[in-house]
């Protein structure tokens, strides 16, 4: 029997799949448990209309990706953090710091997509990366000014 499965089951498939199973094993363990539905033609046009519109849903994220990475190479973000004098800071620039400058500038991006290669603890210009997903990264030129 031909079954769509409604979630991931362990060493048959992925959620969405449509996979060949015993009849007995659909109706007495599948179909009860609601792991599956049955393959009817209605549930198959179905799943491929949903498979088409994630589709379209990850192609216009990937769009979007591409988009804020080319705006983030040709922008230069300043951050103002308390310092001591002769260049050194207090304490050292955060992600978050980094991800609200950033957020004045009209692109959102969550703090943990920012990837800092080594503390910022003195003024100066830095070049930080910023992970936008589906193996996009964009690299951000950061400026820190002494408050």
């Amino acid at each position: 029997m031909k079954v769509i499965l409604l979630q991931d089951v362990k060493g048959k498939g992925k959620k969405g799949q449509m996979i060949e199973v015993s009849d007995g094993y659909a109706r007495n363990f599948m179909l009860p448990k609601k792991m599956a539905i049955e393959a009817t033609p209605d549930a198959i046009n179905t799943m491929r209309m949903n498979d088409k519109a994630t589709q379209e849903r990850i192609a216009r994220e990937k769009a979007e990706a591409m988009d804020t990475a080319r705006r983030l190479r040709e922008m230069t973000v300043t951050v103002t953090a308390k310092g001591g004098g002769a260049g050194r800071l207090f304490g050292s620039v955060t992600n978050q710091e980094i991800a609200d400058a950033l957020e004045k500038t009209g692109i959102k991006l969550d703090k943990r997509k920012i990837a800092i290669s080594e503390p910022i603890k003195s003024v100066g210009t830095y070049t930080v990366t910023c992970k936008l997903g589906y193996e996009i990264s964009a690299p951000l030129t950061v400026k820190i000014e002494e408050a």
